[in-house]
């Protein structure tokens, strides 16, 4: 697996939409933050350390997920697995090499993470989510046209 193939695979699934944030990350979201969406998985982007650097003596996930409570503790079991830095007490855990798992394998975890991410999601959320999807669309650029004239004050 790499980041360009699962990217197309967590943008298939249902209400999932992404965002650039924090330097070089591809953030995936269960719904628009606009409306109440809550983030499921986080693909770092940024380039592997020089080895001669003391940052490369501390590997960087390559990518993070939501495991859910059930899951985490099985999970961070693993050599190729870590608690989320900054996200772990969410109980999302870190891949530090893309053969963690198999592709296979891989789409599991993630839908896991996006159902597990979408049952989370507050009733106001989950109503937009229901709507078709002109009505969805016309409402998230009503609510970012807000949040842009609130950030402006």
């Amino acid at each position: 697996m790499d980041a360009e193939r699962l990217r197309a695979f967590l943008l298939s699934l249902p209400h999932v939409v992404e965002t650039m944030q924090w330097g070089a990350n591809l953030v995936f979201w269960v719904g628009d933050k606009a409306i109440g969406g809550k983030m499921f998985a986080l693909i770092n982007l940024d380039e592997p350390a020089h080895p001669e650097s003391a940052a490369a003596r501390k590997p960087s996930p390559l990518i993070a997920y939501a495991a859910g409570p059930t899951r985490f503790s099985e999970l961070i079991e693993q050599d190729s697995l870590i608690p989320a830095p900054y996200l772990a007490r969410a109980h999302w855990v870190a891949a530090l090499r893309w053969d963690a798992f198999t592709d296979s394998e891989w789409k599991r975890e993630l839908r896991a993470a996006s159902e597990i991410t979408h049952a989370r999601l507050p009733p106001k959320t989950l109503k937009v989510l229901a709507l078709p999807a002109a009505e969805q669309k016309r409402l998230i650029a009503v609510r970012r046209k807000l949040l842009a004239a609130q950030k402006i004050r």
